[in-house]
Order: structure tokens, then C-alpha cells, then sequence
């Protein structure tokens, strides 16, 4: 099998790194930062590169890229797609989904939309990495022109690449409940280090300091555009927050022992339930 890879930073970087190594596919790639292409050539990360040219010679195309880019590269590419499997890898699918589906069905190639759960908090193809699925999940958005087929293909692709889960979802239930797995966490990390504090913590944080400030360090101009995408979701979640946060607080002003403590034991037990790490 062919696969191309549009975007060779750390996650389009990582799945190119992760296929040559687990399985015999041929890779091929494009990256608009020409040393990325160097790098991604010289480490072998890819055989080739994707060109309109090499395109239709794929039987598969990731594609890892920010979300207005992935709208632009793939209208400006679906002429040359017919008969290949576009997969986005964005971390937001309403738009993308509805928009690629209806380009897949003018132009004659399938599409399937794609989230992998894995990421850390540096970007760019020098911190991809062949481990960075090992253990983690894929979420995929298959709809009415989804076949079995399909599905078994990228299944035993992504096990072999070293996802351990495939999630399926809609765009919609995607979008809601990554507003708060993910985006919710970024803007709260961010708005976390922003304490004058932060700049005497030097000997006085842990685990606990390093798990809530580990993902304010992200690259502001993607996730706007991923938090902009998915703005009502995020909202929602946002003033949640912002209402839980103000019990606390009201808690703690008033000096409520008990109530302080009866939220703490709901946050406890809510943990427990929710399960995760």
C-alpha cells in the first residue's frame, strides 16, 4: 500500500515514522517547511515525496495539517483524488467532515475523518517520534459512505502502528467532548501560568505543578484556529468551569469548612467514576 502524508510536523512526522516501522507500506510526503523535507528524507521517514503527480499513485492520504489548510489543500487536490481514502487527522471534525464529504462525493474519492489521541506539548517533525501512538487511540468519524472494508484496512493499519483503541463518534459528539478533554485543559493550563506565582515556584512545585502547566506551553496560532473551530462546544465548557470554580471560591471567602469539603468529595468521587489516569 501507498500512503501519502500531507504535514510532516509531530503528528503527520510521527505517523509517517510509525508506518515505515511497523508496517511495509510505502510513504510519501509534503511539508511546506522545506528542512522538515530534508529531515523526513534524510531519517527515512518517508521514500518519496507527494506530489500532484505521485497523488493518485496512493491508496491513502493523512492529512496533517490546521484546519483552514486542510480545507484549501484538499479543494485545490480533489481533482487529483479519485479512487484514494483521504483521512484528516485534525482535532476538530464538524467543518472538516461535512465539507470533505461533499468534495469526496463531486470528485470521486472516499474520506473518512480521524483524530489521534496522542500528542505532547512541542511540536514539529524534530520531536516526532515512532512511539507517540504506542498505546493510544484513534477516533475515526465513519459515515453513510463508509464501508466494512475501509474500516478493516485502517484498523490493522493503525494496530500496527501501535494504537491499542479505535474509537467511532460522529463530528458532533467529537467536537463536544474534546471541547473538554482537551481544549479546556489547554486554556485552563494557559490561564494557570499566567499567576505572578508562577514565576517563584522554583523549589516549591511538584507533580501537580508540572501536570496543570505542561500544556500552556502549545503553539498559540494552531489552537486558536482549533479552539475558533469548535467555539461553541468550548464555551459551553468554559463557563462550566468557570461556575465550578466560583463554588470554591465562595467556599473558601466565606470560610465554609463544610461546603469546601463537600466539594472536594464530589470532585473525589466524580474522579472515580469518570475512571482515566
Amino acid at each position: 500500500m501507498t500512503i501519502g502524508i500531507v504535514g510532516l510536523g509531530l503528528i503527520g512526522g510521527s505517523m509517517a515514522k510509525s508506518i515505515r516501522r511497523g508496517t511495509d507500506s510505502r510513504v510519501l510526503g509534503t511539508d511546506i517547511n522545506e528542512e522538515t523535507m530534508i529531515m523526513a528524507r534524510m531519517s527515512g521517514a518517508i521514500e518519496g515525496d507527494l506530489t500532484d503527480e505521485t497523488i493518485p499513485e496512493c491508496d491513502l492520504i493523512m492529512v496533517a495539517i490546521p484546519p483552514k489548510a486542510i480545507l484549501k489543500w484538499a479543494e485545490e487536490k480533489a481533482p487529483l483524488l479519485k479512487g484514494v481514502l483521504v483521512l484528516d487527522l485534525c482535532g476538530v471534525k464538524r467543518e472538516i467532515c461535512s465539507r470533505l464529504s461533499v468534495l469526496a462525493q463531486e470528485n470521486g474519492f472516499s474520506y473518512l475523518g480521524g483524530h489521534p489521541m496522542a500528542g505532547k506539548e512541542v511540536s514539529g517533525f524534530p520531536n516526532a517520534s515512532v512511539d507517540l501512538f504506542w498505546g493510544a487511540s484513534m477516533i475515526l468519524t465513519p459515515d453513510e459512505h463508509t464501508d466494512i472494508q475501509m474500516l478493516d484496512m485502517l484498523k490493522t493499519l493503525f494496530t500496527k502502528v501501535g494504537f491499542n483503541h479505535i474509537t467511532f463518534t460522529t463530528p458532533e459528539e467529537h467536537d463536544r467532548i474534546i471541547a473538554y478533554t482537551s481544549q479546556l485543559a489547554h486554556i485552563t493550563s494557559s490561564a494557570y501560568v499566567k499567576s505572578p506565582t508562577a514565576q517563584k515556584q522554583m523549589g516549591f512545585s511538584a507533580g501537580s505543578y508540572k501536570d496543570m502547566t505542561r500544556v500552556a506551553k502549545l503553539d498559540e496560532n494552531l489552537w486558536t484556529e482549533l479552539f475558533m473551530a469548535n467555539v461553541d462546544c468550548l464555551t459551553g465548557e468554559l463557563r462550566g468551569l468557570i461556575d465550578h470554580l466560583s463554588e470554591y471560591l465562595t467556599a473558601l471567602e466565606t470560610k465554609d469548612t463544610e461546603k469546601l469539603t463537600k466539594l472536594l468529595k464530589e470532585g473525589r468521587l466524580l474522579k472515580a467514576t469518570a475512571g482515566g489516569n
